[in-house]
């Protein structure tokens, strides 16, 4: 297991001067991170290799809770980090060890925990490991799906009746990265998304990314099913697009908008831009994400995606009109009232006092 905190990409004098000029004012004192792959090298299958290019290489094999906090302590100065975690989403990854690494980390006040489950997954088996590491929902992906073409795979393929039902049963909150070319856009995912919404009410749905809506036209006229379901979420996660996240703002309900960061990929140096009605990752180091642009050349300086994805909801927030209350349920008492809930309710646990707007600056002390 490698021992060294690796936290990524240093925070350099020019991220310094962004944070100070754009988003120290912007910020609130507390941030609920709704989206992050926390694991250590235990969590893989024996003898796993990562690939040449595997952005996880940039952090040593592993993201523990601690190398996050690392990060959050050079990156964002002055905040307090709260985060919902979930492990590595591969076939290297062996999803009971990575569900009770997990379980370790949370304590589901201010760390909370998802399970990794592919569709073969028994519903029996997944309650036994929600109960045993106090974990409040689960996280399927799309390669779990190991029967049809990827480009093939439905939301109805990744999420089986048994499991559904389980989450209905017990009150469970899902994080769905949908999948499909279109993502959002697509007449299948449109339909399965509130469909699954009106059927599993008990159930709570966070879609990630914004249904994977990295560009103007995949969400322009794409939310409205989803506003009408009151169980239906969505993450920012890894958006940094600001007319997706104005579109966002303005025509699905603010209350149910919570932060995302997709860390570790997140705190890689690089940006997510448009491009003729398709998007892209530029990268400012040579690692692969998706569709991603290497600058080999650097041509241009990089500041991380994380920064870009908070500079983009600060000009989405401001175009839009969100009020620095607003802003702060974005960022913290949107989550916050969600999962502490939802760790009440499925482990019986005292309910935490529902977040309160309060003052953002960030020498304000943490309440006891």
């Amino acid at each position: 297991m490698n021992t060294t905190l690796n936290t990524g990409p240093a925070c350099g004098d020019a991220d310094r001067r962004i944070f100070e000029q754009e988003l120290n004012d912007f910020l609130p004192r507390r941030i609920f991170d709704v989206h992050a792959h926390l694991f250590d090298a235990g969590c893989f299958v024996p003898s796993t290799k990562l690939p040449p290019k595997s952005c996880y290489r940039r952090f040593g094999g592993s993201f523990t809770r601690e190398q996050y906090q690392g990060w959050a302590d050079a990156w964002l100065p002055g905040r307090i980090l709260h985060v919902n975690s979930f492990g590595h989403p591969s076939a290297e990854t062996d999803r009971a060890r990575s569900a009770t690494y997990t379980g370790t980390i949370s304590d589901n006040r201010r760390f909370f925990g998802m399970r990794l489950v592919a569709p073969h997954d028994p519903a029996a088996a997944i309650e036994a490991s929600l109960r045993e590491h106090a974990l409040i929902g689960y996280k399927p992906y799309l390669n779990y799906v190991d029967w049809k073409p990827s480009d093939e795979v439905t939301i109805d393929d990744m999420l089986p009746a048994a499991q559904m039902e389980l989450a209905e049963r017990l009150g469970l909150i899902i994080t769905l990265h949908i999948p499909r070319a279109e993502r959002l856009a697509d007449p299948i995912n449109q339909a399965q998304m509130t469909a699954l919404c009106r059927r599993y009410p008990r159930a709570t749905f966070i879609f990630a990314h914004i249904g994977r809506a990295y560009f103007l036209n995949n969400v322009i006229g794409r939310l409205d099913g989803l506003a009408a379901c009151p169980n239906a979420y969505l993450d920012t996660a890894m958006v940094n697009h600001e007319g997706v996240l104005e579109y966002t703002f303005r025509h699905f309900p603010r209350e149910r908008i919570l932060f995302g960061s997709d860390a570790p990929i997140a705190l890689l140096r690089g940006k997510s831009v448009e491009i003729n009605n398709q998007y892209a990752y530029l990268m400012g180091e040579d690692y692969l994400i998706g569709t991603a642009i290497v600058d080999t050349a650097h041509a241009v300086t990089f500041t991380t995606f994380f920064y870009e994805q908070l500079r983009g909801i600060r000009l989405a927030a401001a175009r839009a009109g969100l009020t620095a209350a607003e802003v702060e349920r974005l960022f913290f008492g949107n989550a916050h009232d969600l999962f502490t809930a939802a760790a009440a309710r499925i482990h019986h646990l005292a309910p935490a006092a529902p977040a309160v707007t309060e003052d953002p600056s960030p020498h304000a002390q943490e309440p006891a």
